[in-house]
């Protein structure tokens, strides 16, 4: 049986240690036992995002988190900005669309990551927005948006920031509190190094303010209703079980790391991954290039679908391709979890094989070299 190694951005590699946690006998979960559960996975959750605020915990993918969110700061009277410069961004304004939500899209070029000066004057062009809507970083396109920056637009403007972090918390610098973030939010098979189906969100003291003036029509993502059994550490509805069992291992093996190991980490592996790029003669796809994921352009004269099936089929490396005006344009690695330089090294030789395979004039190990560079670099 060969060795599958996922480099996909989601889901990712899940430790051996969480996946024994979460093989453990079920246990019910209205009981001692899980709020005792609860209770250590919201102060995980603070320590992950850096705040204060109220970290919630759905049964869900990533995006049931991100629409209660959006729905619940966005009742009748609010205006909300989002953000559209990929797959995932264009996701939310449809929550918008789906609830009714009165919004206004900018579009910006797929591969960019939004500034700071595009929500100013987004924010100066309609006064009545009080809301945004913004991906950190989008997995669609590998690139990274200046949440910081545009943190510092939207408190002056005393306008919400909603922003979804699902390949960012748990692998690139994240301060919700100090930076003056609303809502921040991630799901449980990306840098959380778990399987699917827990999402995430951190909501602040404004954040609270907004949902508690309004109502919209909205039950199982109702962000009330997961405050009000935080109070006992409970669950409104049946919780993941073996996945917050999981969910703890993970946290604590973050918390004993450091997160700012973990940052410095991965932008390690994603500095390697894009000095083997160069090397190879190919180009990183992103302008603005996130840490978490490097999506590549395909080189003329190669079929994305078959590189990807040799990559997996002969050498066990499962990467991603991209999506929507994207598809066969690029792949995408992850620098997210449970991977480390040896795991990357090894996705490179693959690469360079698979190129070397299609008829590409590629020189193996120049791939290998550069990222070994960098991996030396890191190392001092």
């Amino acid at each position: 049986m060969k060795k599958l190694r996922l480099f996909t951005p989601g889901p990712t590699m899940v430790p051996e240690d969480v996946l024994l946690e979460m093989a453990r006998p079920m246990e019910h979960h209205r009981t001692g036992w899980y709020r005792e559960m609860h209770k250590e996975l919201h102060e995980n959750l603070q320590y992950l995002f850096q705040t204060t605020g109220t970290c919630l915990t759905f049964t869900g993918s990533g995006t049931s988190a991100m629409e209660a969110c959006i729905v619940g700061c966005c009742p009748p009277g609010h205006k909300a900005l989002v953000i559209e410069n990929g797959k995932f961004a264009e996701r939310w304004a449809k929550v918008c669309e789906t609830f009714s939500i009165d919004h206004t899209a900018l579009s910006i070029p797929w591969g960019r990551g939004a500034k700071a000066s595009d929500i100013s004057a987004a924010l100066k062009a309609d006064p009545k927005i009080d809301t945004v809507v913004v991906v950190h970083s989008e997995t669609s396109t590998a690139s990274v948006s200046d949440v910081e920056g545009i943190a510092k637009v939207t408190r002056e403007r005393g306008a919400l920031l909603l922003v979804d972090g699902i390949t960012a918390v748990g692998a690139i610098p994240l301060r919700m509190d100090s930076w003056g973030i609303d809502t921040y939010v991630t799901g449980s098979q990306k840098a959380l190094m778990l399987p699917p189906g827990l999402a995430f969100a951190a909501v602040g003291d404004r954040a609270w303010e907004r949902i508690d003036s309004g109502k919209m029509p909205v039950l199982y993502n109702d962000l009330k209703a997961y405050r009000k059994s935080l109070e006992t550490f409970d669950a409104p509805y049946t919780p993941a079980v073996s996945l917050v069992r999981g969910a703890n291992v993970v946290l604590r093996g973050i918390k004993e790391r450091g997160l700012e190991s973990v940052w410095s980490e991965t932008t390690t592996l994603a500095r390697a991954t894009r000095a083997a790029v160069v090397a190879l003669g190919m180009k990183v796809f992103a302008t603005d290039p996130v840490d978490s994921v490097t999506a590549i352009c395909i080189p003329e004269g190669v079929d994305e679908a078959a590189l990807r099936k040799t990559m997996r089929s002969r050498y066990g490396f499962q990467v991603a391709g991209g999506q929507g005006e994207l598809k066969g344009n690029i792949i995408r690695f992850s620098h997210m979890g449970y991977v480390d330089a040896f795991d990357t090294l090894g996705v490179i030789a693959a690469l360079e094989l698979t190129l070397k395979g299609q008829g590409q004039s590629v020189t193996l190990g120049d791939g290998l070299t550069a990222a070994q560079a960098v991996f030396a670099e890191a190392a001092g």
